[in-house]
């Protein structure tokens, strides 16, 4: 640890809008173990409820505090700092972005007689990707020419001596948003031969889990990042491009982003003849050099591009992106059928009468899909009904076609079909046509926070919000089962189609007047007893216990040995796993007593036959609360789900209709005390089903056909 420290640091942050990561930023900076710091803010403009959380963090008196009357951008924040900089280096730092605990010891040990120095940085797409809070011990360093730095334009997580800076009158050009790092990394490489790069994790670089709402610079449209990478690149050409390693670096940085973004970029004929000029106003003054070493098909591209031929270019640009597509088809069947559906099947003209169904992912017949499609069949509707299913050998009632996921039948149909009807975000490689209708029926009232009022991403796709967004786009109509509800799709999903707030029609059967002969036939279909008890246990998945996307971790904390010594003679347990729970159940030792009928196919069903839920935030007690039983909370990890996982959109702990308990011997408890519980907690239920029960009224599935197959009000 070192004490006193004869060298400052100068860490410029600047600051717009971003108070939701903030707090990480200045944490990691003031925890350094080198504490002769001076750290300057900026804050850009930001909004009033950023300005004063921002003003809540200074606490610390290394910190100096700046402000910009309006927003005026990153490089004018960050010359704003130059200017006020008092110490002997100078490190950028981004407010969404954080430190290793020993990253300025580290790069001052190292620096030695250099001008700057290089750390490592890792992307941190969600929270698990942090290593272990850990002084690093080891270090390499590695001398590079300078030109084999900043590859990708960014001047981060680069220690650089103060002096340096004011004798080569480094400053940022503010003319633009984005790529401003240029303009600060071209006088660096001008003067600088070679840089060491200490071979240690010194920074993490965020990447901003929703773009949509909340993009970091270079999360903005395509439009907008090539507008502003071609100015900069003009700016600097033209004052520094006589220079050869400078006209090598602003080429190659050029190349690196048409090669990685030139299909975004030309994918559409929108805007086509601006974004070619714009292009070629580039191509047409790149060293020669640096083009002959380019890939065979981008030379073919850069050509037509160099002489302006618009026709040319985009034949070989089309032939190119077809090439690509034919050599990715040939890699292995399921990439052939996705070709085969985008290329052929997509050209086929849509069936006006053709429904395709899919319930959580192809593994069941069940939840609101399935009653859309039986009262369709009851009323003898003219449609071609199309389930799909994992199991191409699924047996369910009436004449529909049963097709296995992600086979080339399913690909078809959800080509020619008019209406999707699913309870769960479809693959976002399937393309809605023009003329589709897509019918959401979601799947669940919403206790954990939802896509945009998330703040962290904890789950295995850290694309979760980009891709949401991208699937609920599609959607045309989205079922809601109450008010609390809609309002929180709309935000949360930013949906802004038609809401259909008619209940679920999943539970219709709730409301049936044969629900005890339904409940009966079932529990003899499973082999339960008639005079026992049921207690269903049904469970959500955690957000950062995965093996890959949509498998998790799940461990049964419930001691079900000490329930059946307890409770097995009056009792059995339904055991009801999350679809997204890939763990088997092992219930061996317990037969008799524990039934796993997470693979059962409507969880409405089993809702009839309990006498008793336990949950704990998965949403499936909004729907059981509709029966009016008792629903029992075993919240063991409730504060980890709370504050940490995910959140809560309800004060769980005072309007949960149930205790929370925490221990298997506090719900054997309840259990054997349930008529009193029920009475303690029925003015509480009375009021919760109000809430969010009221709109059920069992004909929910008939509003739904009505409104979107037959087109009445």
């Amino acid at each position: 640890m070192i004490t006193k420290p004869e060298k400052k640091v100068s860490i410029i942050i600047p600051y717009y809008n971003s108070m939701e990561f903030i707090g990480d930023c200045l944490d990691s900076v003031i925890m350094q173990s080198y504490t002769n710091l001076e750290i300057i803010i900026i804050n850009d403009g930001s909004d009033f409820e950023n300005t004063q959380y921002i003003k809540s963090q200074i606490q610390d008196s290394r910190i100096i505090f700046l402000e910009n009357p309006q927003n005026k951008g990153v490089a004018f924040s960050r010359n704003k700092g130059l200017n006020a900089v008092t110490g002997d280096y100078v490190f950028f730092l981004d407010s969404d972005d954080f430190l290793a605990e020993n990253a300025v010891e580290l790069l001052l040990k190292n620096i030695q007689e250099s001008p700057l120095i290089l750390g490592e940085t890792k992307l941190m797409q969600r929270p698990s990707d942090i290593e272990q809070k850990r002084k690093n011990t080891e270090v390499a360093i590695e001398r590079k020419v300078a030109n084999e730095f900043f590859e990708e334009g960014s001047i981060l997580n680069v220690l650089i001596k103060s002096d340096f800076i004011r004798d080569h009158n480094i400053k940022f050009n503010e003319e633009t948003k984005g790529y401003t790092d240029i303009s600060g990394i071209v006088p660096l490489l001008l003067n600088v031969e070679n840089i060491p790069n200490l071979k240690v994790l010194t920074y993490y670089k965020r990447v901003r889990n929703d773009p949509i709402t909340n993009p970091s610079l270079i999360q903005r449209q395509i439009d907008e990042k090539t507008n502003e990478l071609i100015e900069m690149y003009h700016k600097m050409d033209r004052k520094f491009g006589q220079m050869e390693k400078i006209k090598m670096y602003l080429d190659s940085l050029f190349l690196g982003f048409y090669r990685s973004q030139r299909v975004k970029i030309f994918e559409e004929n929108n805007n086509f003849d601006k974004r070619f000029e714009l292009i070629e106003s580039v191509v047409k003054v790149l060293n020669p050099k640096i083009v002959t070493s380019q890939p065979i098909y981008i030379r073919r591209e850069l050509k037509q591009l160099m002489i302006g031929d618009k026709v040319k270019f985009l034949k070989a640009f089309r032939f190119n992106t077809e090439l690509r597509d034919i050599k990715n088809a040939v890699q292995g069947f399921t990439r052939l059928k996705k070709y085969i559906y985008k290329k052929f099947f997509l050209r086929f003209p849509l069936k006006d009468n053709y429904i395709i169904f899919e319930s959580f992912l192809g593994k069941n017949y069940s939840d609101s899909p399935r009653n859309i499609y039986e009262y369709i069949m009851e009323h003898n509707l003219d449609y071609k009904c199309i389930w799909v299913f994992n199991d191409k050998n699924k047996k369910i009632p009436g004449n529909a076609k049963i097709v296995k996921r992600f086979s080339l039948a399913y690909y078809y149909y959800f080509a020619v079909s008019k209406y999707w009807v699913n309870n769960m975000r479809q693959p976002l490689h399937l393309i809605k046509r023009e003329g589709n209708v897509f019918l959401e029926t979601w799947h669940g009232t919403p206790l954990k926070k939802l896509v945009f009022d998330m703040k962290d991403v904890y789950s295995a796709n850290p694309r979760y919000k980009s891709d949401f967004y991208l699937q609920s786009r599609a959607w045309d109509f989205l079922v809601s089962p109450n008010q609390y509800s809609s309002e929180i799709f709309k935000r949360a999903f930013k949906f802004n189609n038609e809401m259909l707030e008619y209940g679920y029609p999943r539970n219709d059967i709730l409301y049936s007047a044969r629900k005890d002969e339904i409940s009966s036939k079932v529990k003899k279909s499973l082999g339960i007893p008639e005079d026992k008890k049921v207690i269903l246990y049904a469970p959500t998945w955690r957000d950062d216990e995965y093996y890959e996307p949509g498998k998790y971790k799940f461990q049964i904390q419930l001691n079900l040995k000490k329930m059946k010594e307890e409770l097995g003679d009056k009792y059995v347990v339904a055991l009801r796993m999350h679809y997204f729970i890939a763990d088997d159940i092992n219930v061996e030792g317990l037969e008799g007593f524990a039934f796993n009928l997470s693979k059962y196919d409507d969880i409405a069903e089993l809702y009839l036959i309990s006498d008793i839920l336990i949950t704990d935030y998965s949403s499936v007690f909004f729907d059981y609360a509709n029966l009016k039983r008792p629903i029992l909370f075993y919240t063991y990890d409730l504060e980890k789900y709370r504050d940490q996982l995910r959140g809560f959109y309800l004060d769980f702990e005072k309007d949960a209709p149930g205790p929370l308990l925490t221990t298997s011997d506090a719900v054997i408890d309840a259990i054997n005390n349930i008529d009193t519980l029920k009475m303690d907690y029925a003015d509480r239920f009375d009021k919760f089903y109000e809430i969010f029960c009221s709109w059920h009224d069992g004909k929910a599935t008939e509003k739904v056909v009505n409104r979107v197959f037959l087109k009445r009000e």
